[in-house]
């Protein structure tokens, strides 16, 4: 792992993703979860002070060591007991069906195998465990999705893997989960080429 992506990648991220608008979607992607709890990048841990409070455990992964060094301070405030793998999504120390929920957020745009870590949450799901979801992805807008083809080589250099151009839906259902609910809108004040988000819940489907 280079300079970059330990020391200044996690400190710019965390700054660009702490707004109050993302804090709301944050808490709404959360409001939901519930029973033993897995996190699949982490991040800064700024996902932590949106939990509910029954959520007295989080089992969570993230490949940057950089992050986690930041998540620090998060987790100690949050009052939750946190067990933390610094480890890629497409390959998990966990087993087969351990969790309840999984948490995603903004984080399969930049994971470089994601169908592979798409079918590790699946695996360690219980049978009609959720996905809980908010990625940002694809627009539906064939303007905005030609800048986003043409930006994310540049985006993947700046933003440690980052793509603009995934279609998180398809991505989704295509390693058998069930979308049972999904909306998709434009971030205020936000780029649309990176603003389009993705929003919703999966269940597990069984094989």
């Amino acid at each position: 792992m280079g300079i970059y992506s330990k020391y200044i990648f996690p400190r710019l991220m965390d700054f660009v993703m702490s707004s109050g608008q993302m804090s709301k979607v944050r808490a709404a992607v959360l409001s939901g979860v519930s029973g033993d709890v897995f996190e699949i990048g982490v991040g800064t841990g700024l996902n932590l002070p949106h939990y509910p409070k029954h959520v007295q455990h989080l089992t969570t992964a993230d490949p940057n060591a950089g992050m986690s060094k930041l998540a620090r301070n998060r987790i100690a405030e949050s009052g939750i007991q946190v067990t933390h793998y610094t480890v890629g999504g497409e390959s998990l120390p966990c087993k087969d069906e351990s969790f309840d929920c999984v948490v995603c957020t903004w984080t399969l745009c930049s994971i470089p195998n994601v169908e592979q870590a798409l079918r590790e949450l699946h695996r360690i799901l219980r049978p009609e465990g959720k996905l809980h979801f908010v990625e940002h992805g694809l627009a539906d807008d064939e303007g905005v999705r030609r800048w986003q083809h043409r930006l994310t080589p540049l985006q993947k250099v700046v933003s440690d893997g980052c793509h603009f151009n995934r279609d998180m839906r398809a991505i989704i259902q295509a390693q058998r989960f069930r979308l049972e609910r999904i909306q998709n809108y434009y971030l205020h004040k936000v780029p649309r080429f990176g603003g389009y988000l993705y929003q919703g819940v999966a269940c597990k489907e069984s094989l």
